[in-house]
């Protein structure tokens, strides 16, 4: 299987930075091929702008996802921006590490999917959830962050991570199964500035040990575009 790894930790040392690390050696030792886009090392551009486009369809007025779908049928997007969308059509499964930012991905992580989820690619018009330009690709978020589990559910102070109504559902739902993947349930690692060493080591044994089962793991329930009629509108 071809693996993408997209990570956002702006510290090389970081515990986030051992949860890619682990995924790497794991997944490589299970003989997959596994390519990383580490956005910090690579200094990437998270800044979706007229910049990205060598040549404008419209050079008057910027609508963006326009321009991304005209320029990258032409050729004429950026390189940058050309060579993760390679990555990503390449990959079987693409994995996400990340901390938790303010209740969200770091801004580096969301700038890549601004700008590398172009329209006409990844989605449009009806090209979404079940329709999506990248169906048949499954997903992953792996993330970290400094509370307790508890502290993240219906009664939790922060409110749900993942679910209904939870933080990264704009990610989880929002982008990647928006897009047509297949959203695997998160990974995440509780509490990682306060815990011991022993239990750090204990989290990223768990860690690796789900990646021996990603067949069986389980999908998230995304949006069924049969509930739309032709007009494009909610069916009462």
């Amino acid at each position: 299987m071809n693996i993408l790894i997209v990570h956002a930790h702006p510290e090389s040392k970081s515990f986030c930075a051992a949860l890619k690390d682990t995924a790497v050696e794991t997944l490589t030792d299970l003989g997959h091929e596994v390519c990383v886009s580490d956005l910090y090392e690579m200094n990437f551009n998270p800044v979706a702008s007229a910049e990205d486009f060598l040549e404008r369809e419209n050079p008057d007025y910027l609508f963006y996802a326009l321009e991304q779908r005209t320029s990258f049928s032409s050729g004429k997007i950026k390189q940058d921006i050309q060579d993760e969308i390679a990555k990503v059509k390449n990959a079987d499964l693409i994995i996400f590490t990340f901390p938790i930012f303010w209740m969200s991905v770091p801004a580096i992580m969301k700038g890549w999917i601004d700008r590398v989820f172009v329209s006409g690619v990844f989605y449009g018009g009806k090209r979404i959830y079940g329709k999506g330009g990248m169906q048949g690709k499954k997903a992953l978020v792996c993330t970290s962050l400094g509370g307790r589990e508890y502290m993240f559910g219906d009664q939790g102070i922060h409110g749900q991570l993942y679910g209904h109504s939870g933080m990264l559902r704009s990610v989880l739902q929002g982008s990647l199964g928006y897009v047509g993947m297949d959203v695997l349930e998160p990974f995440v690692a509780y509490h990682v500035p306060y815990v011991s060493d022993e239990e750090r080591k204990n989290i990223l044994s768990n860690w690796s040990q789900s990646l021996l089962d990603l067949d069986t793991r389980a999908v998230m329930e995304m949006p069924s575009f049969d509930r739309y009629d032709d007009t494009f509108k909610p069916l009462s």
